[in-house]
């Protein structure tokens, strides 16, 4: 791995056997449980050649130190690393077919964009002239010709995330790590990066590993997500069945649902909390029940002629504003989100502490087995 933890570009990186006995084409195969303080990972972790894959979790889930735990930055205290077949376990980071992209970047200030790209070749083996030639092949693959003698306080947010990821990329790692790669730039130019960032990575051949908290990065550049909570992994799947089968309260939030617990009885599912769902499906045993905030339809008196089968009596908790619409949070016989247009909600006069009816029809519930 190129080592860029030093911005003054004193540190450098050394090819070693751990990098040459590489057998290109079995890809990751990693059990990485790292203990700090009172804090444990522990969670198994797999991607074939050609995967991308994104660790997802709320802060302090764990997703930074199993990135750094593949990166050699943190020690295991237990379980294994292996790429490509090779033990990285003892392997020290600079030795390791890694290449980093840091949420900050940590491009070299005083180098220009085309240095920084060559520092990898360079701190591999390869010749000055060599390395300058690879890292304007780099920048030019990027868009970034034009870019090459510009020092980092010169470059915008995007071109210097371009920059650091040529820069990982020009070492050919084995293993790329990405953490929080979009975080540092605004929405619009994160919308025109991202696009950029998942052609590059489609083009990637070997394992990539993305770290982030924002469901739409993960959703958008990787082809797997695997969700970790408080150490350990508790759902991973395709973007799809993770979005229409949440099963923890974090994730239901991140896809923008709401999220419960039962016991089904055929269509009738009774909630841990004591109130019940209809669904359209006929299930028996512990289920999880999902439905987005849109499907619920609020009304200030009972509705009389409502042809929705769930009902319930709410008192409304707060209100803020949601894209174009307005998230109302509901407590009650069912505490639930529900999205207004702005209208709708004038129309009602809601406000904290007033009083509705939620109703959701059947057709518009998801219930799957716990």
């Amino acid at each position: 791995m190129t080592n860029v933890d030093d911005p003054a570009g004193t540190t450098t990186g050394t090819t070693t056997d751990a990098a040459a006995n590489t057998t290109p084409g079995t890809g990751l195969a990693a059990h990485l449980v790292v203990d700090r303080d009172t804090f444990r990972l522990d969670i198994n972790l797999t991607a074939a050649p050609g995967d991308v894959v994104a660790l997802l979790g709320p802060n302090g889930a764990g997703k930074t130190t199993a990135l750094r735990a593949l990166a050699g930055l943190a020690p295991l205290t237990g379980g294994h690393l292996r790429l490509d077949g090779v033990e990285l376990d003892r392997t020290p980071p600079e030795s390791r077919p890694v290449g980093v992209v840091f949420q900050d970047y940590l491009l070299f200030p005083h180098l220009s964009a085309l240095d920084n790209v060559a520092f990898g070749p360079r701190c591999h083996g390869a010749t000055k002239a060599e390395a300058r030639a690879q890292a304007a092949e780099w920048l030019d693959r990027m868009g970034l010709a034009d870019h090459a003698g510009a020092k980092p306080r010169h470059l915008s947010g995007g071109q210097a995330q371009r920059v650091a990821l040529a820069r990982a990329l020009a070492t050919s790692p084995r293993l790329l790590l990405l953490d929080e790669p979009l975080a540092a730039l605004d929405a619009r130019t994160r919308l025109e990066v991202r696009a950029q960032l998942r052609r590059h990575l489609a083009e990637f051949e070997a394992v990539a590993v993305l770290v982030t908290h924002d469901p739409l990065d993960a959703m958008v550049l990787a082809g797997r997500l695997v969700v970790v909570e408080h150490g350990r992994v508790v759902q991973e799947g395709t973007p799809a069945d993770i979005a229409r089968h949440p099963r923890t309260d974090y994730i239901a939030q991140l896809v923008g649902l709401n999220l419960y617990r039962g016991q089904a009885e055929g269509h009738t599912v009774r909630l841990d909390a004591g109130s019940s769902i209809t669904t359209t499906e006929d299930l028996a045993g512990p289920v999880f029940v999902a439905f987005p905030p849109g499907a619920v339809t609020l009304y200030r008196d009972r509705p009389t002629g409502s042809s929705a089968r769930n009902l319930w009596r709410c008192e409304v908790a707060g209100l803020e504003t949601h894209g174009d619409q307005i998230r109302v949070d509901l407590t009650g016989e069912l505490p639930l989100a529900a999205d207004l247009t702005t209208v709708a909600a004038a129309e009602l006069d809601l406000h904290p502490g007033a009083p509705a009816w939620a109703t959701v029809k059947a057709t518009q519930t998801h219930a799957y087995p716990a």
